[in-house]
């Protein structure tokens, strides 16, 4: 056992000592980017942007607000901010007010009533912010990969051909990282993406762009995808609600990159909102048809829920330690739901999770049920040419020459030295750490967890801290849902947050959890507001 934690530090400690010489040689190399202190968004200043999208849904059918009025609300809001935050990289704003004037005009030919409606077309009229990885007809679907600049999507992912049918209507499309395996969302396509409670600091990854205009009021739905975090940290790192669903139930058809090796066992697809009440009506209909898996239409009694905290890893190597205000919120959370729902909270802890990173890495890089690896990410880089080399591209970049980011190189050259086979160790650590977590949780029981050790950090910090995301990863490896959820600001006015984890196909569970921490602790938070 002493062997194999020094060879866990080893491996952590080489890990470290790697990313820290390439932090050094982003510091000496990147381009300077343009300072963003002292910028601050403007507040909201039209009250449609303070409605839920079930909100609208329902003033668009009675005809108390237009769905054209709606739309270039939320249009006149992204061209306010997003010089700001570059989120949204490719609009569809002309489209997007057609469609908006056809729902006005159905919706007075109605005869059916609002009833009829509300069944058919729950989120008619709404706006929808997208995911770029997600392939919208019409838009781009590179994940900003330079090679791939040029390619537009010529059909729907089938999440968003349910959204569309249930009337939603798309604005647009919102950055990402380079091929999305990042938590920094950045590539030399589209740019960086900033934090719309301060511009100097980060929004997360891989849904980056969508947690950054959610968060700044330029959206109030939205839609994004997660393998090691990419919905839960975007939304915490910009105070909003994102939902993790139980792997397998939601489609990642027409998602780029594709899927492979083992991918399907921890990626999710979900909801990412600005108001909690949407989560449930937007999960029941991206999961279509495969809604009857979860068990969304059963009412939740908190009160006869067991309930558990996790406060942190257990002071894992490669993760920092959780700050004190984060410590303090999710201390608070358990204060409120024992003073409020009368029941008993139980701090529990998994010595596992201790080797959190190294158990998804570990089962990431896993074949198949067929013998097939995952996909080489040197191949990706190149895509629809040939693999890239990441030596040779780290070379360029040091003279500036290079499409490619240092994250993105740094991960095809991780992927190259990805030789080992992978440790019985580990292998046995994520065992037993899921038939423990299986046998807490139950069909009854949510534990919270922190969703990040830190608030969002400064531009490029991650390259320093690169695997924090550990906290949200070893979820994904669990295959568990998880609903992140904003509580507050803090010291710095930054979001606060905890995601909510329950056990597998129970995500009515985190819903029902998620609406009442919003009741609680207010929720989202104008970033623009004093």
């Amino acid at each position: 056992l002493c062997l194999t934690r020094r060879t866990s530090f080893l491996y952590v400690w080489f890990s470290r000592a790697l990313l820290g010489a390439f932090s050094l040689l982003f510091q000496l190399f990147s381009p300077r980017r343009p300072a963003m202190s002292g910028k601050k968004l403007p507040a909201v200043s039209n009250p449609l942007l303070l409605l839920s999208a079930t909100q609208l849904a329902k003033k668009i059918r009675r005809k108390e607000v237009s769905s054209v009025e709606v739309v270039q609300a939320y249009i006149d809001r992204i061209q306010e901010v997003n010089p700001l935050v570059n989120a949204v990289v490719k609009d569809r704003f002309d489209a997007a007010l057609q469609e908006a004037a056809q729902v006005d005009k159905l919706i007075e030919e109605e005869t059916g009533g609002e009833e009829v409606l509300e069944d058919r077309l729950p989120l008619l009229g709404v706006p929808l912010s997208v995911k770029e990885s997600y392939c919208l007809q019409g838009m781009p679907n590179t994940t900003g990969v330079v090679s791939r600049r040029g390619i537009v999507a010529t059909v729907d992912a089938p999440p968003l051909v349910q959204l569309k049918r249930a009337g939603a209507i798309p604005l647009g499309v919102t950055n990402t990282p380079e091929l999305c395996m990042w938590w920094e969302t950045h590539n030399h396509l589209y740019g960086i993406t900033n934090n719309p409670y301060d511009l100097e600091r980060m929004v997360g990854g891989s849904s980056g762009g969508e947690g950054s205009i959610l968060g700044a009021a330029g959206s109030v739905i939205g839609v994004g995808s997660d393998i090691g975090g990419s919905i839960r940290m975007p939304c915490f790192f910009n105070g909003v609600f994102g939902h993790k669903t139980t792997p397998g139930v939601i489609t990642c058809e027409n998602q780029y990159p594709p899927a492979s090796g083992r991918d399907k066992e921890y990626l999710s697809l979900g909801p990412m909102c600005r108001y909690s009440e949407d989560l449930l009506p937007m999960l029941k209909i991206m999961a279509e048809p495969n809604t009857h898996m979860l068990s969304l239409n059963t009412k939740v009694d908190l009160k006869k829920l067991r309930f558990f905290t996790v406060p942190d890893d257990g002071g894992s190597p490669s993760t920092y330690p959780v700050s004190r205000e984060l410590v303090e919120i999710q201390s608070k959370v358990v204060e409120r739901l024992e003073a409020d729902l009368g029941v008993k909270v139980q701090e529990v802890r998994f010595p596992e999770l201790h080797y959190g990173f190294r158990i998804w890495d570990t089962y990431l890089g896993l074949s198949d049920d067929e013998g097939k690896p995952p996909k080489p990410f040197a191949q990706l880089m190149g895509e629809p040419g040939r693999p890239a080399w990441p030596l040779w591209e780290l070379l360029k970049w040091m003279v500036g020459k290079s499409d490619h980011t240092i994250p993105a190189i740094v991960m095809g050259l991780h992927d190259m030295l990805r030789v080992f086979k992978p440790s019985p160790y580990i292998i046995k650590q994520k065992e037993k750490l899921q038939r423990d977590v299986e046998e807490l949780l139950g069909t009854d029981g949510v534990f919270l967890y922190p969703s990040h050790p830190r608030v969002a950090p400064k531009h490029h910090h991650t390259l320093f801290r690169p695997t924090d995301f550990a906290y949200t990863a070893i979820i994904n490896t669990l295959g568990l849902p998880a609903t992140q959820c904003p509580l507050g600001l803090g010291k710095e006015g930054l979001p606060l947050g905890v995601q909510v984890v329950a056990g597998k196909l129970q995500d009515h569970l985190t819903l029902e959890v998620a609406l009442y921490l919003e009741k609680t602790f207010g929720g989202w938070r104008d970033p623009g507001a004093n």
